[in-house]
């Protein structure tokens, strides 16, 4: 993929071209697919969405974005991720709804799998990865790439154009955060973290 090609048709669709985006999409969207993929990519039987779906419900939220400032690829493909993270939480809240869980157990060493069963790992992952927004969007940002859109560490080092040795250290900081948050949680297990690694 030619990343200026990409970042040109990103700046035609902010100055107005809405047939940009119908240009730049076949380009990116073996990434877009590839991020859904990851988001659902150990979803059981009782999956409600697969990842064509997916790429296309956050098409059409980003096709509606009437501002949409993307600068070049990598920033591009951080806001679809975004996108298919809301999509999915917000499936997960409507899921959840009607079921009031005792104990949740958040597993640290994978991505988040998005069944039924797991609606209340989802909407509690949102929500403190809402609470680490506040204090430290970085770290935020790659617990959700991490998590929510199944990057490695590489990824989005790449993605995130920041080391790959500095990525490790935030990851491995943001997921001691995050345990301390859900211990902290009343009604909450400990999470799972064998393999805490980036």
């Amino acid at each position: 993929m030619n990343d200026s090609t990409v970042t040109e048709l990103l700046h035609a669709w902010r100055e107005g071209d809405r047939t940009a985006l119908d240009k730049l999409v076949p380009l990116v969207y073996s990434n877009l697919r590839g991020m859904a993929a990851a988001h659902l990519r150990r979803e059981s039987g009782s999956q409600t969405i697969d990842p064509t779906a997916l790429v296309h419900e956050a098409y059409l939220r980003l096709v509606g974005d009437t501002d949409p400032a993307f600068h070049n690829r990598a920033h591009f493909l951080g806001v679809a991720s975004r996108v298919m993270r809301q999509i999915l939480v917000d499936r997960a809240r409507a899921r959840n709804a009607d079921k009031r869980q005792g104990g949740i157990r958040v597993p640290l060493d994978e991505q988040v799998v998005f069944t039924g069963e797991r609606a209340a790992i989802v909407v509690a992952l949102d929500d403190a990865l809402v609470d680490l927004e506040k204090q430290d969007p970085e770290k935020s940002r790659l617990l959700e790439l991490k998590y929510f859109g199944g990057m490695t560490a590489e990824e989005s080092a790449e993605l995130l154009g920041v080391p790959l040795h500095k990525v490790n250290r935030q990851i491995r900081l943001a997921q001691a955060w995050l345990r301390r948050e859900f211990e902290a949680l009343p009604g909450t297990i400990a999470p799972e973290s064998p393999g805490d690694s980036a």
